[in-house]
């Protein structure tokens, strides 16, 4: 999520509490997870396993709860909780408008859009050019759709990432400051759902096609021309390039990236990369001839013990 101005690093760490360890000098610009930072970017890290990468990823500021030596260009916030400290000021920086409105007065929708009866728009909404959004449909806030998309009645774009830190105790949600953008020419169907980024957008490519009751999961990013059949689940942070096809049933775990042109068919669970213009089925996933030759040896074997 990018701030609304450049905070000072003083700034920051009155609103988080926080001590600050190293230069003052930082401008800072954003608030980010640590899978999506960049050079002016705030992040936290609360686990000493993860320390060192969170010292040597982009971003210019990072929350910790541990006093460490400051990497060069970098500035550290010492804070007990850094985790509630980064969820405070997302908190802080994020607009928070509830769906008070059918249709949110600060909303821009083209004229010539369709809203069917029933449909929620939240605020800062933008919807091109002969769009249609049907029938008791919900657009949460920071959503973009662009020009000749249709989403199905009942389909919820934008609601929150499912995003947790556990702990012995409880299951903490980590707050959501991204979005979604839906580019040009994109079919979704009914009663399907989008979740936003929990710092940056879930993206849907252009002439991308959904079928009804599929879920995506936040900040995945799915490329141009891909069919994704009913009832595919798709866990956050997942990447598939142009071209992919997947069939009904499929579920992606996270962090996975599917390469262009790959063919998912039916029921195959994605545990793991894939390398693009193949064909894959099963589970854990595996290339298609490869897949059949185990189911029939299978077949072979009980017929044998037969």
């Amino acid at each position: 999520m990018d701030f609304s101005r450049p905070y000072s690093i003083s700034e920051i760490a009155t609103l988080t509490q926080s001590e600050i360890l190293g230069s003052t000098e930082i401008e800072l610009g954003g608030i980010n997870e640590i899978h999506h930072v960049r050079a002016g970017d705030i992040t936290f890290c609360d686990h000493p396993k993860y320390m060192d990468t969170a010292l040597r990823c982009a971003a210019s500021c990072i929350l910790v709860n541990e006093r460490c030596d400051v990497p060069e260009g970098k500035v550290l916030l010492y804070n007990e909780n850094p985790f509630r400290a980064y969820n405070a000021l997302v908190r802080r920086m994020r607009q928070n408008a509830p769906l008070t409105f059918p249709i949110h007065p600060l909303c821009d929708i083209h004229p010539s859009a369709t809203i069917e009866t029933g449909a929620v728009i939240g605020a800062g909404v933008k919807i091109g050019a002969h769009s249609m959004i049907g029938a008791q449909a919900v657009i949460y806030s920071d959503t973009r759709i662009g020009e000749n998309v249709r989403i199905g009645a009942q389909s919820v774009i934008g609601s929150e990432a499912f995003y947790f830190k556990r702990s012995a105790t409880k299951s903490e949600k980590w707050e959501s400051c991204g979005g979604v953008i839906i580019a040009d020419n994109v079919d979704i169907g009914a009663l399907c759902t989008i979740n936003k980024g929990v710092s940056t957008n879930t993206t849907i490519g252009e002439y991308t096609k959904i079928d009804c009751h599929v879920h995506v999961g936040h900040d995945t990013v799915i490329g141009a021309r891909c069919l994704i059949a009913a009832q595919v689940g798709i866990s956050g942070n997942v990447i598939i390039e142009e071209d992919v096809i997947i069939y009904g049933q499929v579920g992606v775990a996270q962090n996975v990236r599917i390469g262009a042109g790959a063919i998912v068919l039916g029921q195959t669970g994605v545990t793991k990369n894939i390398e693009g213009q193949k064909k894959y089925f099963g589970t854990p996933v595996q290339e298609v001839g490869a897949a059949y030759r185990q189911l029939a040896a299978l077949r072979r074997l009980g017929k044998s013990n037969g």
